[in-house]
């Protein structure tokens, strides 16, 4: 037995969120998720991890450097970054001892000191304190203000809150985003010198924003003097643009510094060394003909001149070395994400990692010799590790907590499509799978749908099916990354049947294999995912079983509730278009036998729980054998423990009924 079989075990596995290199190179850190001890909820803490630590090569040797956790509370941790002096930030929504306890849980701003000792907060806001970014003594810190006179804001957050008020009045667009209502505040920047005790001069750096920060990205400039920005632009007809702005610390002053017609500016951001250039992405804008397109930008921080590096590469994470020579980042690449090093204007990408393994939280020590990187993959749990940076060998470090052990073998599979494109993806045997036993198969579709199957999933986790026996088949199809360009321009405007073409020839392939069950086969996706879970159950009757999970049922009505309408309508034009009604599913609904298992979180607003209303009534009207797991406290994830067993439970069963021909067992996690 592994942690896999049981979800109760599986959903109690630590997991490492993030890594953070001390200015030093001495110390990293990372942000540790584990169960709370109630078990119904997560936490976070703050580990101290040895950048030199590793599991002795000797036989019999032991390991050095082990890491310890540096940070203990109910509320947990989050938001680590380091002050010069090698002090550590952080973000926390636990109780101030030296101040009397309200009751309020907003994040705060505290300080744990080198040398060690006790945290002490040093500084808070009504709103609570996000993203924090320091250089020298300068911090600069995100916070939720209402709009108003600042001086009163915390009383009228009380008065609001003691008078039962939740109302929201909205004069723009959005109005939510992902998981969470935006408003009645607006996202402000801050600075502060960090003092003896306290933050100190604390003051605001953007007035009266109005949405321009929304989901922010910033960075601070080394010499602590500008801080550099998303900045949201509104247009016409609820559109926007995001720029990105440079804002004077001293004076609060704000100019433009890259701002397009039909792109966005934004994060992964990153400032050289020396402050003379900028690394960011630009998103072109889509539309009808017009795919997606995101490119690593440089540009000259005083001027804004720059230009697009990397070639197709869409830049996941980026960090610049130590002299300013050169950039390195992290992109989807035929199933992994590598290592890469860019020259500013030098030229193509060059990579540095070559194993099959994907990297993210990159961090360059003061040398340049070596590259720190949370390392994972389909089949590894993400942990540190470093790279050197001249021959790109990998070696990883001790973890904070160990990596989880799968069982089963992970395979690599390609087939050519009818229009002649390499179809790719990952494809996980269970143990014991063989022509004297051939696994029975599911198919996997990943969301995005500009996406990859390239990384341990905590969510979508293809070993725990594995465990139960089954053959997980996770393909990249047309509008996956890490294939060019033109693999991304095949499927745009055209989701179902050209997706669908894609994953039928790589299906294909793998059900010819004989140590797989081609007999016995499901299909299961959320998001785009579960977009085309819902499309083939329309298009194709191979499969014995289809589980969709926040699924798109209906496009039209889709594109107008989704928290992001304003993109979606780029691509498909003007409600009631042509493309709605060619690429919804729910055309298809009088070609639908599979028996289906919906799944929707009703706090999930990129895909609006009214999807799964209506797909379930067309599914109930229309007598397919079916059923419908809701979580009325979930989102587009599921992400309680005890709701993520209950996810797993269910898929299992409703696959062990109709793929392995079981009698149908209700789990007790749904009794």
């Amino acid at each position: 037995m592994t942690a896999f079989h049981d979800i109760r075990d599986y959903v109690a596995i630590p997991r490492v969120l993030s890594l953070k290199l001390s200015p030093d190179g001495s110390r990293l850190v990372s942000a540790v998720q584990s169960l709370n001890p109630d078990g119904k909820s997560y936490g976070t803490a703050l580990w101290a991890v040895t950048p030199d630590g590793e599991p002795g090569s000797e036989p019999g040797s032991g390991p050095s450097g082990e890491p310890y956790r540096l940070t203990r509370s109910a509320k947990g941790e989050t938001q680590a970054v380091f002050t010069a002096s090698g002090d550590l930030l952080f973000t926390s929504a636990r109780p101030d001892p030296t101040a009397k306890d309200d009751g309020d849980e907003t994040p705060a701003l505290w300080l744990l000191p080198r040398q060690g000792g006790e945290a002490r907060q040093v500084a808070s806001r009504p709103g609570g304190i996000g993203a924090v970014r320091t250089a020298g003594d300068v911090v600069v810190f995100a916070s939720d203000v209402l709009d108003g006179d600042e001086a009163d804001e915390e009383e009228r957050r009380k008065a609001r809150k003691d008078a039962g008020i939740s109302a929201i009045l909205h004069e723009g667009y959005p109005v939510r985003y992902w998981d969470h209502d935006l408003g009645p505040g607006r996202t402000r920047l801050f600075t502060g010198r960090l003092g003896a005790d306290r933050l100190e001069d604390v003051r605001e750096l953007t007035p009266e924003p109005g949405e321009a920060l929304r989901e922010a990205a910033f960075e601070l400039t080394p010499d602590g003097r500008t801080v550099i920005t998303t900045w949201r632009v509104p247009l016409s007809a609820g559109q926007s643009r995001i720029d990105l702005v440079a804002v004077d610390v001293a004076t609060g002053e704000r100019r433009t510094l890259l701002s397009e017609e039909g792109h966005d500016f934004g994060g992964p951001l990153a400032v050289s060394p020396d402050g003379t250039r900028l690394a960011c992405s630009r998103e072109r804008h889509t539309d009808l003909d017009v795919s997606a397109r995101v490119e690593l930008w440089i540009a000259d921080v005083a001027t804004g001149e720059g230009g697009p590096h990397a070639g197709d590469l869409f830049p996941m994470d980026v960090a610049w070395a130590p002299d300013s020579s050169a950039v390195y980042l992290v992109a989807d690449f035929r199933g992994r994400r590598p290592v890469f090093r860019v020259t500013p204007g030098g030229g193509e990408a060059v990579r540095l990692t070559q194993d099959d393994a994907s990297y993210l939280g990159l961090n360059v020590s003061p040398d340049g010799r070596t590259v720190y990187a949370l390392r994972s993959g389909i089949a590894l749990a993400p942990a540190p590790a470093r790279v050197d940076a001249g021959t790109g060998e990998v070696t990883d470090l001790l973890s904070p907590v160990p990596r989880p052990e799968v069982r089963g073998t992970l395979t690599e599979i390609t087939a050519t499509a009818d229009d002649g494109a390499e179809i790719r993806g990952w494809l996980v045997l269970p143990e014991g799978a063989s022509a004297e036993s051939p696994a029975p198969f599911l198919l996997w579709i990943h969301g995005g749908p500009v996406a990859s199957w390239n990384d341990w999933q905590w969510r979508w986790q293809s070993w725990i099916m594995a465990e139960h026996g089954y053959a997980v088949l996770m393909p990249d199809p047309c509008l996956s990354t890490g294939y060019g360009q033109d693999m991304i321009d095949r499927g745009w405007g055209d989701w179902g049947p050209r997706t669908q073409a894609d994953l039928d020839a790589i299906v294909d392939v793998a059900l010819a294999r004989d140590d797989i069950d081609a007999e016995r086969i499901g299909a299961m996706g959320g998001s785009f995912g579960g977009y085309m879970a819902n499309w083939i159950a329309g298009h194709s009757d191979r499969y014995r079983a289809i589980v969709t999970h926040a699924s798109l049922w209906n496009l039209d009505q889709f594109a107008g509730t989704t928290d992001a309408s304003a993109y979606w309508q780029r691509e498909f034009g003007a409600p009631g278009s042509d493309r709605y009604a060619r690429l919804s599913p729910h055309r298809a609904l009088d070609k639908i036998s599979t028996p289906m298992l919906v799944i929707h979180g009703d706090k999930d607003y990129r895909v609006p729980i009214g999807e799964a209303l209506r797909l379930w009534w067309d599914l109930r009207r229309s007598e397919v054998e079916s059923k419908f797991l809701y979580f009325p406290d979930e989102n587009h994830w599921i992400l309680k423990p005890g709701n993520a067993v209950a996810w797993y439970e269910t898929v299992l069963a409703f696959l062990a009924q109709h793929v392995l021909g079981q009698e149908w067992k209700r789990p007790d996690s749904v009794a």
